[in-house]
């Protein structure tokens, strides 16, 4: 089984991707904590846990592992602290440590943030980080979401390169993508938007795969 970093692990999409990849047959995976108390939730479910910080070194983490899930984010407190700077320090040791494929959780109008009315900041963040991952040497898939929402998983999307209209998506069904993007010939170097939709996620990846 591949070892899988999730960086992101307590918050409330990356923690559905931890329960999604124990259940699979593929991944292991080690949960990127930042505080001593957050490791009870995952060890009391027999999930293994790696101690890090976004905002200092984060070479250790990377370490014995082979793939990362990037679902951090700083709430919008740190945008250039955690959500440009810490996701650009994964990457880079990534790089270092061979990870064989980085998944990042981005956002719908990270492509053109200053055509954004609203989040601008938290924009250029997210396209920093994305464009600090495609200009490495690492397999990436750059996931861009729409709206989230805490609505059951629907496990139907449409994806596609660009999205010409807004809307929302499930962090369930997100998770979902992000774990399914994990698999070797799913959707390499490719950077890709998602909304709720009539396509089944396994197939809307498919298409895109084979694109």
């Amino acid at each position: 089984m591949e070892k899988i970093l999730v960086a992101g692990a307590t918050g409330t999409t990356g923690n559905i991707v931890v329960n999604l990849l124990q259940e699979s047959q593929y991944f292991e995976p080690i949960a990127m904590i930042r505080k001593e108390e957050q490791r009870e939730q995952f060890e009391s479910k027999n999930i293994k846990t790696v101690m890090a910080d976004l905002e200092k070194d984060v070479a250790h983490a990377v370490e014995g592992m082979d793939k990362v899930i990037f679902a951090a984010g700083s709430g919008g407190k740190k945008v250039v602290e955690v959500d440009q700077e810490g996701a650009k320090k994964l990457i880079d040791a990534s790089q270092k440590h061979n990870i064989k494929k980085f998944v990042m959780l981005s956002s719908r109008g990270a492509d053109a943030p200053s055509n954004a009315e609203e989040l601008q900041d938290y924009l250029w963040a997210k396209h920093n980080a994305d464009e600090h991952l495609k200009k490495s040497n690492l397999n990436y898939a750059i996931v861009r979401p729409g709206t989230l929402n805490n609505n059951d998983a629907t496990d139907h999307i449409v994806l596609t390169d660009k999205l010409e209209k807004k809307g929302e998506i499930p962090r369930a069904d997100v998770a979902q993508v992000l774990s399914r993007v994990l698999h070797d010939d799913v959707a390499n170097h490719s950077t890709f938007e998602i909304l709720e939709g009539d396509t089944l996620i396994g197939k809307a990846l498919e298409q895109k795969s084979e694109s």
